[in-house]
């Protein structure tokens, strides 16, 4: 009933702000005049005005004047497919054309104009944009969208005519197609990107063609709160993950500020439950090394978010480019690589780097579809220890079963880790049944997706069940004890009987791992797992020397049963998956009783001294 509510309500709102044409974006009207999609004319000021006063905002700038200069050599884009896809195309299409749109309107030089018309009128000619595989039509919308608002005027009558046909023909069209347009019932990125996309489009020819935009628009305020509500309420915890949460989150945030400027108002969707928390979760994905919590189909490194900066504007939070500003700060150049980094530049310009300070709390817990629990020693040392434990369930999009899993930095390395996401189309050309997460899916047989390649618990050499959930049940936030514990048990029903995992970190020294498993009426074999990129030694039959770039990191194993530590190799069974070098899997195996309870400490010690270990039911 409260999503009706909140649609109804903001169709309402998009109808009677249609009635309102004069264009004074300051008292929230629409904008009927190009630009209207992000940056209005003369606001390029502002971001002029970041590049004087910021040695880090020019040298932004900067790279992208000289990716643009290279760009001008480049012949476009073709219509090459990669498998079923014309993502990578559309992707570096957008890349392109937003850059270089950017580059014109910041530094008025004719040539970036001229490349990005001569880029727009090649993917107008294609057959089509692939819209099988919708997110292809979605990017390429948006590409030519955001070229053809910005660069209007200086756009021959010809070449306005010809990208504006294929914005309607090409993009828009198919998007009423139901052989295409799933995504408006999606609860997952899909939703968000290709939404956003579509109504760039529209936005982009409304002049031309007014009903589009509002048809467009209005279906695109009822369709994105189906993602939004379940992947943001109640904390901001995205269910699909780091990458993912680049992706739809960043779309997301590209359609509200774009309805916000060129219609006046965002029709309360920046108000939808967990939306403007969620920068919280992207911030503390990213442990210190500056290495995400990969869980899911997701990459591994951090990279500049312009959405965390919309997010730290409208949240008044500078703390929340806290990770942002270091990155800015290491000027590694490779920056251009975003396909949306001009929206940085566009959402910081009143960002006052100065006032960026660390967060004030160490932990971050966020329930959802895939609750995590986010925790560190510190946001300044380099050196800090940094926890991430997923929960949630193998059945959300572009899971694995990862569920009890966890990451480790210390002395700024990497002890525990997870190998994240193989490439789609690597698996798909092998016929591979992807995606398909019923229990007895090939989709488990792939090597880094199921719960034996994840720092987590296994019974009997058997798969966690694919529709099993489990949430953080509790958590501490004291001076002594950061922690979170789970009940694991529904994702071994039918295995044992329960099984509950805490993860703390004590005293900003140690790291403890500790499970507590209840077998049933027969005996269960169960084998501990742990995933590093260090150089393993068996010490003796409790401890686990693990180095790396002449750092010591101790793994100590507390428990009455008789376990066998082992290590086990990465090396994949099966000629589709991917190779796991320079990793190991390490751990231990032992048989619990029928009817037997056993807990298990694992600790993890740069020293070798180790603290008192309660039960959890005593983690107060």
């Amino acid at each position: 009933m409260r999503q009706i509510v909140i649609l109804f309500l903001a169709l309402l709102t998009f109808l009677a702000c249609r009635g309102q044409r004069e264009p004074n974006p300051g008292e929230g009207k629409p904008v009927t005049m190009h630009p209207r999609l992000l940056l209005l004319e003369g606001e390029e000021q502002q971001i002029m005005a970041q590049i004087q006063k910021y040695p880090e905002w020019n040298t932004l700038h900067q790279e992208i004047i000289t990716e643009c200069n290279r760009m001008l050599t480049l012949p476009p884009v073709e219509r090459v497919l990669t498998g079923k896809r014309l993502l990578d195309q559309s992707r570096e299409c957008l890349r392109r054309v937003f850059q270089l749109s950017y580059a014109y309107r910041t530094t008025k030089n004719e040539q970036y104009l001229r490349r990005a018309e001569k880029e727009m009128l090649a993917v107008a000619a294609f057959q089509d944009w692939n819209p099988t595989h919708f997110l292809d039509v979605a990017e390429m919308t948006m590409a030519v969208a955001i070229g053809y608002d910005w660069l209007y005027a200086g756009l021959s009558a010809d070449s306005r005519s010809k990208i504006s046909e294929a914005i309607l023909k090409k993009g828009i069209e198919p998007s009423f197609d139901d052989r295409y347009n799933d995504f408006l019932t999606q609860e997952h990125n899909w939703n968000q990107v290709c939404n956003a996309g579509i109504a760039f489009g529209a936005l982009a020819i409304a002049a031309d063609h007014p009903e589009i935009e509002s048809k467009v628009v209005e279906r695109a305020v009822a369709s994105i709160p189906k993602a939004m509500l379940p992947s943001y309420e109640p904390d901001g915890a995205y269910p699909e993950g780091f990458s993912y949460w680049e992706y739809g989150t960043s779309f997301n945030v590209l359609f509200i500020s774009a309805i916000e400027k060129a219609l006046g108002k965002d029709f309360g969707l920046s108000q939808t439950p967990g939306f403007l928390k969620t920068a919280g979760f992207l911030q503390n994905m990213i442990g210190p090394t500056g290495l995400a919590h990969n869980w899911g189909d997701s990459g591994l490194n951090d990279g500049l978010s312009p959405a965390m900066f919309w997010f730290a504007e409208k949240n008044k939070d500078p703390s929340l480019l806290w990770t942002q500003k270091k990155r800015l700060s290491q000027k590694i150049g490779n920056n251009v690589h975003n396909r949306i980094l001009p929206a940085l530049l566009i959402w910081g310009a009143k960002t006052s780097l100065d006032a960026i300070s660390p967060p004030a709390k160490r932990q971050w817990i966020g329930q959802g579809p895939s609750p995590v629990a986010l925790m560190r020693s510190s946001w300044t040392d380099p050196n800090a220890i940094f926890v991430g434990l997923k929960t949630g369930s193998p059945a959300v999009n572009h899971a694995h079963m990862d569920i009890g899993s966890f990451v480790i930095d210390a002395q700024g390395e990497r002890w525990a880790m997870d190998f994240g996401m193989q490439d789609y189309n690597s698996l798909e050309q092998k016929g591979v049944d992807l995606w398909n997460r019923a229990q007895n899916s090939q989709r488990w047989e792939v090597f880094r997706l199921n719960n034996f390649a994840h720092n987590t618990l296994s019974f009997n050499g058997q798969l966690m069940n694919a529709g099993g959930f489990a949430k953080i049940d509790s958590w501490l936030d004291t001076p002594s004890q950061l922690a979170a514990i789970t009940d694991l048990s529904d994702m071994y029903a039918g295995q044992i009987n329960s099984a509950k995992r805490g993860i703390a970190i004590r005293d900003d020294k140690w790291v403890v791992v500790r499970d507590e498993v209840q077998t049933g009426d027969k005996p269960a074999k169960l084998r501990w797992n742990l995933l590093t990129a260090a150089n393993v030694k068996i010490i003796d039959d409790k401890t686990v020397e693990l180095t790396q770039k002449g750092k010591t990191m101790l793994l100590v194993f507390q428990t009455n049963a008789k376990i066998e530590i082992k290590t086990w190799s990465t090396t994949p069974p099966n000629d589709y998956d991917a190779p796991n070098p320079n990793t190991t899997f390490v751990g231990f195996e032992v048989t619990l009783p029928a009817n037997s309870f056993e807990m298990f400490n694992a600790i993890f010690s740069p020293s070798g001294a180790l603290p008192q270990v309660n039960p959890l039911v005593d983690w107060k």
